[in-house]
């Protein structure tokens, strides 16, 4: 066969030599043949039937019925209030105990110490604790300030750290009081509290708790100091005897002087007290403060927070709440004499603010005077900046503590309590939190404004005086001939002139920021200079145009009703003195809009609010008032002779003095 293929291959084309032989030939008829047998058994796998099927198998099993324990026996009804205690509605109970965070908001830099002849460095042993949701009892680093009622109420809640601290190594606490009269009836509040703190103290204590099984040799000790232009302590030497400190308490000196140095007074203490933290056993050191005042000597700040945190000293304030970006509170204050002074409230104002390191809230008068009472402040949500800053970067907390903080309520002057500052509203310090201050030094904040032209323009803008936009606007005319009628005018436009070029340099100062402003991280910021930009453009517009509007009355303007004799303009929504105005007063109304619905619930979307509520334009509409009857039944009236004094009358005490809180 391969033969007969080379010919037929020869004679195809013709080649004489062709590279197929026997060997080949065979090669090819085998392959063949196994390709074809492979294709047969492939279709006999497919074509031929077979049984695939999996057989299961399973023996019963007896099972004995068993009736459930009470506690997890079901019921059939069908139940309507479910989740957490049915309190809740569908929300998952949560879990409420204190767990160990991974890491502080708060880093307290540990420098190693050096002592003659021996090495020491501190070891941060101190944990930090959190909870699944933030509660208002729970303290944790970086909240800055935290809000109460009272006194009492702040004394409990360090118990709860002391408890803590002493679970970690024996502690001695320092309680530093203020020593203005004004903190009188708080120290006596505190000195009884003291016999609960340490009552409960006490019962841990005999219940075996761990944190005093640790240390044998007087887990808890207690020192006592007063302070004013300087610091004094009230107990000898630190002690566990309840007796002594509370006398200690009870034997605070007030001070008339005024002056609290309450920097320099823990400073001093944290040095003094150094060595329970260098000497072994090493104790734990908490400086607890109460006062009611930002501090004069804010220059020892740094150097507070300096020592406190090298020694690891946590602060702990037990204050009042600080102003809305202003320095001065008024207190109410009453005589504590009744027999001798009229104990008629009287208003003393005192050093509680700003929150910030500088003032960040500019000083603008609302239209017409409407600026209530003028002693009434709004809540920052934070304590005075000094205080709070040591709290803060020291891991301590900060109080502030006024018996009328109602979040949505407006607190009336009468219902102030005595001896606290007039606030007239409070905020939710859950959502103040988003708002918190920079708590830096004074060059990091300066570096600050620097880098940012909006906050540096804001902090500027609010460095300027008060500025109170026609505190007194006149809005009605009488109308009894032209040449009286155009001297009131005149008169009317000479507020709105001098105030113009003041309204004009507030807001060139703010527009400078208007950069910056859109790279503006910082809610804090942000609301700040919204607002400030959006009230000094809608003063602005507001007084150029009752301007304008008085100078077109100037040329003439007719009655429409024959018996009106009284012009009278009022706030209106239609602005018709100009397109720039026009222009301005629409960027005001979106600034002041966007701060009511991105900052809601803060003191600068109360005041945006209240910007709003009046329009920014002006209209002019005419009134009877009888003029011309009036002014001669006021002349009769002054004819007649004066009344005769009332001599029956009790003689009234002596208003007090005022006093230097």
């Amino acid at each position: 066969m391969a033969e007969k293929a080379r010919s037929w291959l020869r004679s195809a084309f013709g080649a004489d030599e062709l590279p197929i032989d026997a060997e080949t030939g065979a090669w090819a008829i085998s392959l063949g043949v196994h390709l074809l047998l492979m294709v047969v058994f492939a279709v006999a796998v497919f074509s031929l039937p077979g049984d695939n099927r999996v057989v299961l198998s399973s023996t019963p099993v007896d099972l004995d019925e068993e009736t459930p324990p009470d506690e997890f026996r079901f019921s059939d009804e069908l139940q309507d209030q479910i989740g957490a205690l049915a309190d809740a509605g569908s929300t998952n109970a949560e879990a409420a105990a204190l767990i160990e965070a991974l890491e502080s908001e708060i880093v307290m830099p540990v420098e190693p110490l050096t002592a003659f002849g021996e090495v020491q460095a501190f070891e941060v042993e101190q944990p930090i604790t959190q909870g699944p949701r933030v509660d208002d009892a729970l303290l944790v680093q970086g909240v800055g300030s935290v809000g109460a009622t009272g006194a009492e109420g702040a004394v409990d809640r360090i118990t709860t750290e002391i408890l803590l601290s002493l679970d970690n190594e024996p502690t001695l606490v320092v309680w530093l009081f203020d020593q203005s009269g004004s903190l009188r009836a708080q120290r006596e509040q505190i000195a009884r509290r003291f016999d609960r703190v340490y009552e409960e103290l006490g019962v841990v204590k005999a219940n075996g708790d761990s944190a005093f099984e640790k240390h044998e040799d007087k887990p808890l000790l207690t020192y006592v100091a007063q302070f004013g232009s300087r610091v004094a302590g009230l107990t000898p030497d630190p002690t566990d005897d309840l007796t002594e400190i509370k006398s200690a308490v009870r034997s605070v000196v007030e001070d008339d002087g005024g002056v609290e140095n309450v920097f320099t007074a823990i400073g001093t203490l944290a040095q003094e007290l150094r060595h329970y933290r260098l000497k072994r056993p090493r104790r734990n050191v908490m400086i607890v403060v109460f006062t009611d005042e930002a501090g004069d000597d804010v220059s020892r700040l740094d150097d507070a927070v300096a020592v406190c945190t090298k020694y690891q000293m946590p602060v702990y304030v037990v204050g009042v709440p600080a102003p809305f970006g202003r320095e001065k509170s008024f207190v109410k204050y009453v005589h504590p004499d009744a027999d001798r002074y009229d104990q008629t409230p009287i208003d003393v104002p005192v050093d509680q603010g700003p929150e910030s390191l500088m003032p960040e809230r500019i000083k603008l008068g609302f239209l017409g005077g409407d600026n209530g009472d003028p002693r009434a402040n709004l809540d920052s949500g934070f304590g005075p900046f000094g205080l709070t800053r040591l709290a803060y970067q020291t891991g301590g907390a900060y109080f502030t503590v006024h018996p009328n903080r109602t979040v949505g309520r407006t607190v009336r002057r009468r219902d102030t309590a005595v001896m606290s500052p007039y606030i007239t509203e409070f905020f939710d310090p859950r959502v103040m939190r988003r708002y918190r201050p920079d708590y830096v030094t004074v060059s990091e904040y300066r570096q600050n404004l620097v880098r940012m032209q909006d906050r540096g323009a804001l902090v500027r803008a609010a460095a300027r005086t008060w500025t109170a936009p026609m505190d007194q606007v006149r809005q009605v005319f009488e109308k009894v001939d032209e040449a009286e009628f155009a001297q009131a005018l005149t008169l009317a436009q000479r507020d709105a002139a001098k105030l113009e070029p003041r309204l004009e340099e507030l807001v060139q100062t703010l527009s400078a920021g208007e950069r910056d402003r859109r790279k503006e991280e910082s809610l804090r910021w942000q609301a700040g200079y919204d607002l400030a930009y959006g009230r000094a453009l809608a003063a602005k517009v507001r007084t150029e145009g009752y301007n304008t509007m008085l100078a077109q009355a100037k040329q003439g303007m007719k009655f429409e009703q024959e018996k009106s004799d009284t012009w009278m303009i009022k706030p209106s929504d239609n602005i018709s003195t100009g397109s720039v105005l026009s222009k301005q007063a629409q960027q005001a109304t979106a600034l002041l809009e966007g701060v009511v619905a991105t900052h809601a619930g803060t003191p600068w979307a109360m005041l945006a609010e209240r910007e709003l509520s009046t329009p920014l334009g002006w209209e002019w509409s005419e009134a009877f008032r009888d003029v011309a009857a009036r002014r001669e039944r006021m002349a009769q009236n002054a004819s007649r002779p004066p009344r005769e004094p009332m001599n029956n009358l009790p003689p009234r005490k002596q208003p007090p003095p005022v006093p230097k809180l």
